[in-house]
Parts: structure tokens; C-alpha cells; sequence
């Protein structure tokens, strides 16, 4: 089996390994990886590896190494599991790899959960398998949406919840960094749909993805990150930080100041300068976990609440984005490698998705 490793203190450096096929036991399955999206949230996953533990769910061989979790779809190639057969498809959380092997507990109808040792103490959303034959929402010809927007669309849709239940922390407007992010104009969209009256939307990007997102609808106004000091800053703002770039938090802290309602980090788009930024006007900067606001939810709402609300989100979100999309395939590991790096360097225009083919 082949394995695509990154250095954790240098996520510029990767390899791709050769392992022999792990033997299963009573209770256990071999999943074949057949294709999984790779966007700029797996790069968050490296960034914030051992802070959230995102290296723990399929830890490498070798101390310094890591491998990045991603979204997409596997096939049972082998199983010793009861109620799990040979040939079923199941989406859900993988390696960067070409195998996988899971312990399957809660076996039911829809799916399944890893209850593997090393996984037990991490968070139930990412360990969660869906079994496409039973997934009311999956469409084999949708797929690749599936795999690039719903994980990020979780998100967003967790965010709007948790803003929408705190009132907006009483802003008249939300500020949304790295707008072009699939996570940001999930959100973005969300917000215009449930919109509050007299909530004002604004959108920062970089000059160069100005016109996609203008282009997107979601946003009352989109500027480029050059012009925070332009923008209105009477009213009682909240911030959605999906940049993670120190020098641009600063800026616009200092730019509202006390008009700053609420100050929330959910990304790292811009990775590499995501560290320090020391003490800043107006309010902490507070990091969103979407997996703690499920499990919030999930008492909230009890059985299948989630699944129901965001399912009709989702399916809105789908048809209004049927156009945002180009769909590209990476198969082999140069391509494999070239897609991660572009991603890593933010050179992957925001209307690109790319999905990695391991057959």
C-alpha cells in the first residue's frame, strides 16, 4: 500500500512511502481509498496537527512524519466484521493513502464508527463512516461535490448556528477573511439565506480572486485586503477569520477597534503566517471547533436533528453553486505531489477543485 507523508515542521516536505498490507482481525475491515478532495482545510489539518490532534487519527511510522486527513470515498476490500461487506462504498475521513484498516463499532444501517484504540478519545464527527447506499443525500454523479464542499459546508453551516444562537454577538455586520475559501462563502451564503435584518456581509480577498467573488452573490460587498482601512468602521462589527494571517488580524482589529463585537478563527488559509501576532485591539480572538458544536447539537437536537437541518441547507447550497465549480483530477503520485503543493502555496485558483485519484 502507498502512503503520502509531510513533514510535521515542514509541511513543504513529503514523500510518498511503500508499506505492506495491514493483516485484519476478528472485527476489523481493509477500505480501499478510491478518490478524495484536497483543499486548503486539509492544509489547516497539517497546520494545526498536534494542537488538535489531526496527526493522532492515522498516525505515520516514523517520529517527524505525518498524514493529512481528507474527505472522500473508500471500498470494503476485506472484512471480518459483521453487518460490513466486500464491495460496499462508505464516505468518510481517510489517510492520504492508497489503504486503510478500521475497527467498526455501532454498525447500522447508515454507516458506521472507527472504534479503533488510537481513536476512541477523538472527536465521533471525523470517525463517523456513511454507507452510500443508505445516504439519502449521495449522488454517484455528485460526488466530487460531495467530497469538496460537505465537510467545509459542516462548517459553515455549524458557524452560522452558533453565530445565528449568539445573535451576532449584536453586530450589524460580519466581516468574512479569505472569502474565496469554500468554508468562507458556505458561510457567506448561509448567512444571506437565514439573513438577520440589517446584517451587512463583507468579503476580503486578495486583488486577484476579487471577480470570482463577486461573482459568487453571497456578499453585499467584497474588497480586497488592501482597502480595510476603507471600510466602515462605525458599526458593531464581528470578524470570521478564515486567513489566519497574523498581519491581517492585526490590521483589522486596529482598523474597528471597540467597534469589534466578536473576534472568530476557524481557518488557516494563509498558513504560513499564522503564528504569534502578540495582544490586539478589541476583543480575544476566539478559535471555533466545529466538532465541540456538534456534539452541542447533538444533545440539543437528539437523534438525526443535524443530519435533517443540513441536509436541506445542503441541498440549496448545491444548486446555487452548481456554476462556482471546475472539477480537476490528480491520479499518480506527481500529480498527487504537485496538487498538494499548490494547495500548500495558495496557488490553486478558488474556483478549482481538486479531487486526487488513487486507482
Amino acid at each position: 500500500m502507498k502512503v503520502f507523508e509531510v513533514r510535521k515542521d515542514r509541511l513543504d516536505e513529503t514523500r510518498m512511502v511503500q508499506r505492506d498490507f495491514p493483516s485484519i482481525g476478528d472485527g476489523e475491515v481493509l477500505l480501499s481509498v478510491d478518490r478524495y478532495a484536497f483543499t486548503a482545510n486539509n492544509i489547516t489539518y497539517a497546520v494545526f496537527g498536534e494542537a488538535m490532534h489531526y496527526w493522532d487519527f492515522f498516525p505515520a511510522q516514523e517520529e517527524g512524519w505525518g498524514i493529512v486527513p481528507v474527505w472522500g470515498f473508500a471500498d470494503v476490500v476485506a472484512s471480518r466484521c459483521e453487518g460490513i461487506e466486500p464491495g460496499e462504498r462508505f464516505y468518510g475521513y481517510y489517510p492520504m493513502a492508497s489503504h486503510v484498516k478500521v475497527r467498526p463499532g455501532r454498525v447500522g444501517k447508515s454507516g458506521f464508527s472507527d472504534v479503533s484504540a488510537h481513536r476512541r478519545e477523538l472527536p465521533e464527527v471525523y470517525n463517523r463512516y456513511t454507507r452510500t447506499s443508505a445516504d439519502p443525500a449521495y449522488r454517484e454523479a455528485l460526488e466530487a461535490q460531495q467530497m469538496l464542499y460537505r465537510p467545509l459546508f459542516m462548517t459553515s453551516f455549524l458557524l452560522d448556528d452558533f453565530l445565528a444562537e449568539a445573535d451576532f454577538f449584536g453586530a450589524r455586520e460580519a466581516v468574512l477573511t479569505s472569502a474565496s475559501s469554500k468554508t468562507a462563502f458556505g458561510l457567506a451564503f448561509l448567512l444571506n439565506r437565514n439573513r438577520k435584518p440589517g446584517i451587512e456581509i463583507r468579503g476580503l480577498t486578495s486583488p486577484s480572486n476579487l471577480d470570482f467573488v463577486n461573482g459568487l452573490g453571497c456578499y453585499d460587498t467584497v474588497h480586497p485586503y488592501e482597502a480595510i482601512h476603507e471600510l466602515p468602521g462605525e458599526h458593531r462589527t464581528l470578524l470570521v477569520d478564515f486567513a489566519g494571517n497574523t498581519d491581517l488580524r492585526r490590521a483589522i482589529h486596529e482598523h474597528y477597534g471597540e467597534s469589534l463585537a466578536y473576534s472568530c478563527s476557524v481557518g488557516a488559509s494563509h498558513w504560513d503566517q499564522a503564528a504569534g501576532g502578540g495582544e490586539l485591539p478589541g476583543p480575544k480572538p476566539t478559535l471555533f471547533f466545529a466538532p465541540s458544536w456538534v456534539e452541542k447539537r447533538m444533545k440539543d437536537w437528539g437523534p438525526g436533528g443535524i443530519e435533517q437541518r443540513v441536509s436541506a441547507a445542503w441541498q440549496a447550497f448545491l444548486e446555487a453553486s452548481r456554476d462556482w465549480l471546475e472539477i480537476r483530477e490528480a491520479s499518480g503520485d506527481e500529480a498527487l505531489d504537485r496538487a498538494y503543493q499548490r494547495t500548500l502555496a495558495g496557488d490553486m485558483p478558488p474556483g478549482v477543485g481538486q479531487i486526487v485519484v488513487m486507482a
